[in-house]
């Protein structure tokens, strides 16, 4: 814990933490997202197009996003796009409150498939916990919620990091086989662009932690480490998963899926225990995100947000999510998010390497 409360990790490390924590239950909890966007490209192009894609662009990105809040001191995304784009800056607000419903839906399916197909609950046993749970942490605020994802985060590295190496000592060979066929689908660069872009939507979670960053130096520090630290997971999972490649591709939690054919009941029961905390993250980051955004407009006005709203609004949005969860967990990811990733490139991305390097080097 006194690691996690030194300057060392708030400036470097809790960004890519943060940004792992809220990407996780949206980008590769379930284990569906790094099927949609990489396996069913091949072993071998799926790992590609995480690796010379999505962590390039990833590290890229959170370079210049750290450093342009850093500048102009805008930790909420209210501040940050009204900077970057003017009076459009509600553009990004419209595509970040569908991104925010989208991910939500995701994390109210996966927690009720979650709690009903593998401990008999009811589904809407897993809406309620969630529910109360980003409810709370929302309520107590920024302090508790670096210290909660960070946190978590670690123990998710570990219940990977084990997963991959028991997969690894059972299923060697079969992952082993499918590599070296070398398969490489068309279009495999395609995947890893549009998952990068998707999961770039969740970047007004991450600019409430960046306040602790200082310099440009600790700006392109924070950010080439917080791509790594965003797919390193994923990346385990993926390499870990292709001993099922192909007949993993249809399954709505692959994660589960290979955990049962390890047949270890004790890693099935910490990843699911771990799971659902992601998903918890996820939900707090996203919703603690428009909280700081209705508290930046409350505080124009020399005035505080209450804080006995933030539960409120976090409960109105879950109920939105959950809502939207009636169309599938598959059909969400593949749909939902592909469609996505084009309104992030156009008004992220592009105004972000074009604007707002331009705002960055006449200011500095």
């Amino acid at each position: 814990m006194r690691f996690i409360e030194s300057s060392f990790f708030k400036k470097y490390l809790l960004p890519g933490f943060i940004f792992q924590s809220v990407v996780i239950g949206g980008g590769y909890g379930t284990g569906r997202e790094i099927i949609e966007y990489f396996l069913k490209f091949g072993p071998l192009g799926g790992l590609l197009g995480m690796i010379l894609v999505t962590t390039v662009m990833w590290s890229l990105i959170l370079m210049v996003t750290f450093e342009f809040a850093r500048m102009f001191k805008a930790y909420d995304y209210r501040s940050f796009f009204k900077i970057l784009l003017g009076r459009y800056w509600f553009i990004f607000e419209v595509l970040y409150m569908i991104d925010m419903l989208i991910v939500l839906a995701v994390i109210g399916s996966a927690a009720g498939v979650l709690l009903r197909d593998n401990f008999g609950m009811p589904y809407l046993a897993g809406v309620v916990i969630i529910l109360i749970s980003i409810g709370f942490l929302t309520f107590k605020g920024s302090g508790l919620i670096e210290k909660c994802l960070a946190s978590w985060s670690i123990i998710l590295y570990i219940v990977y990091g084990v997963i991959f190496v028991v997969t690894l000592f059972k299923f060697f060979p079969l992952i082993q086989r499918n590599f070296a066929t070398f398969e490489i689908l068309p279009v495999w660069f395609l995947g890893g662009f549009k998952y990068a872009l998707y999961n770039l939507a969740v970047i007004p979670a991450v600019l409430f932690c960046l306040n602790h960053i200082e310099s440009r130096k600790e700006s392109i520090y924070a950010g080439l480490i917080g791509g790594v630290i965003g797919i390193f997971p994923g990346v385990l999972f993926f390499i870990a998963v292709t001993c099922q490649y192909p007949a993993v591709l249809p399954e709505e939690i692959p994660m589960i899926n290979m955990l049962n054919e390890i047949g270890s009941v004790f890693l099935l029961i910490a990843f699911q225990i771990m799971l659902f905390g992601t998903l918890i993250e996820t939900g707090t980051g996203f919703i603690h995100s428009f909280n700081e955004r209705l508290q930046s407009v409350y505080r124009t006005r020399g005035k505080e947000f209450p804080r006995r709203l933030r539960p409120v609004v976090a409960m109105i949005l879950l109920l939105l999510g959950f809502g939207i969860s009636t169309f599938g967990l598959i059909d969400l990811i593949a749909k939902g998010y592909g469609s996505l990733s084009w309104g992030v490139l156009f008004v992220f991305v592009i105004p972000l390497f074009t604007i707002g390097i331009y705002k960055i080097i006449k200011k500095h």
